[in-house]
């Protein structure tokens, strides 16, 4: 998170309302026809098309059908912005299981709330409760709860994500394409960090996404298709990256012959670019995948 703080412009995947300010359509560099070759190929040479547009720019494919994986620069490090609100419900989750019992209705609420409408506030509240005191926003709530959440990274495998050294803040953890990849396999599939009534829970929540929050991999999505998906963007404030943002979208398509699992991050000069951009991906990735396996 910048320094234009997500408080100020709600901008860590929360609610972007910039009201009377239309802006002109973004214009990207996008494959000039359809690809061919392997399913393979394709991805790469979209991908590499795409990358004209930013060479900060990451993807990583699943496909349950096949089980095999596809990646391009799906090591590709930046900050999680909203992505993390998945691992952050996973972790109020298990937070109250340690307690022993289950996450009360007040914070069962802020999980809806953060996954479904990208709520900021009720990340917040989620984040603290997990550092032990929901109504403490102190530094050192803060950074119990980022421990926290790298204690839960680190036993979900997830070995490029990871609390930012200089804030603990969750919108300025750091993940990877693969990272948020491996997050889906195991929210799909079961892990022993969380319990299977959990997991499935949060893949519940993560299907009802509010439409304004639906781009990115879940761009193609239709009456006869699911999604499972969270999005996020952050601008920074100051540094090297000042102005630029990060926008990233994770998801699990599944419907119309296809089922796989997806993530694609990058860092443009406006959010409208990087929505634009994920979009674009979203759609060719569909559609490669309609026509085989990886």
């Amino acid at each position: 998170m910048g320094e234009v703080s997500r408080r100020t412009l709600l901008l860590a995947g929360g609610a972007l309302t910039l009201a009377g300010c239309a802006k002109p359509p973004v214009s990207i560099t996008r494959p000039t026809a359809s690809p061919t070759g392997s399913v393979s190929a394709q991805l790469t040479e979209v991908l590499t098309t795409y990358a004209q547009n930013t060479d900060k720019l990451g993807g990583q494919v699943l496909d349950l059908r096949s089980g095999r994986a596809w990646s391009f620069r799906g090591d590709y490090a930046s900050q999680s912005a909203s992505m993390a609100k998945v691992m952050i419900s996973a972790l109020a989750l298990r937070t109250a299981r340690a307690a022993g019992h289950e996450l009360d209705f007040d914070r069962m609420t802020d999980v809806s709330r953060a996954l479904v409408d990208s709520d900021n506030d009720s990340a917040d509240r989620l984040w603290r409760y997990a550092g032990g005191a929901v109504d403490d926003t102190s530094a050192a709530t803060a950074n119990r709860a980022a421990d926290a959440y790298q204690r839960l990274a680190n036993e979900l495998q997830m070995s490029s994500t990871h609390r930012d050294a200089g804030r603990p803040d969750w919108s300025w953890t750091w993940t990877t394409p693969a990272d948020q990849v491996k997050l889906l396999d195991k929210l799909l599939h079961g892990t022993p960090a969380l319990l299977d009534m959990d997991r499935l829970y949060l893949l519940d929540v993560m299907r009802k996404t509010n439409p304004t929050q639906i781009w990115g991999v879940g761009t193609m999505r239709g009456a006869d298709v699911q999604v499972q998906m969270k999005n996020g963007w952050v601008q920074f404030g100051t540094g090297d990256y000042a102005g630029l943002w990060a926008v990233n979208s994770m998801g699990h398509v599944l419907g119309e012959g296809r089922d796989y699992l997806a993530c694609f991050m990058c860092r443009t000069p406006t959010f409208e670019t990087g929505k634009a951009l994920l979009d674009a991906i979203g759609g060719d990735v569909y559609r490669v995948l309609g026509s085989g396996t990886v």
